[in-house]
């Protein structure tokens, strides 16, 4: 059985990656007041965290660039594609399991804006895990039919 991910579906998935890269200042900012909790902490701690927000942008960015750029590389069924595409479908069920085990406990602010833009930002992490592990999937069978 061969699973056909279309590229469209790939570009609309990078899209959406980079886009949460470029909002997520503002939901940190303005959704969390992140900056402010962050001043609570050690300056050694401040900058850790600061860091880490930094990788995370830039891992989303880049996951996005990525698939753009080289949508039917991340199709070809090399061991390359495998290791690429298992890592980005690991980043973003690591994600969902995080958001759905943990973040709940916690208030997100009750406008409307706010519980919109959390049902969407949720559905796209869904959409980027499912495009990725099927990629994942299809390229494992490949390699592996290959061989």
């Amino acid at each position: 059985m061969k699973i056909i991910i279309p590229h469209w579906l790939i570009i609309m998935g990078a899209i959406g990656q980079m886009f949460t890269a470029i909002i997520y200042p503002y939901i940190r900012h303005v959704v969390f007041d992140w900056y402010n909790d962050i001043k609570k902490l050690k300056p050694l701690n401040q900058e850790i965290a600061k860091t880490y927000g930094r990788y995370i942008q830039g891992l989303n960015f880049s996951f996005g660039l990525i698939s753009i750029l080289f949508t039917s590389d991340l199709k070809n069924e090399t061991g390359l594609a495998v290791a690429l595409t298992g890592l980005i479908a690991a980043y973003w069920t690591g994600k969902l399991i995080t958001q759905f085990a943990y973040y709940p406990m916690y208030d997100i602010p009750k406008k409307r804006i706010f519980k919109i833009g959390e049902v969407l930002m949720n559905t796209m992490f869904v959409a980027f895990a499912v495009i990725f592990i099927l990629l994942f999937v299809s390229n494992l069978m490949g390699y592996f039919g290959k061989a």
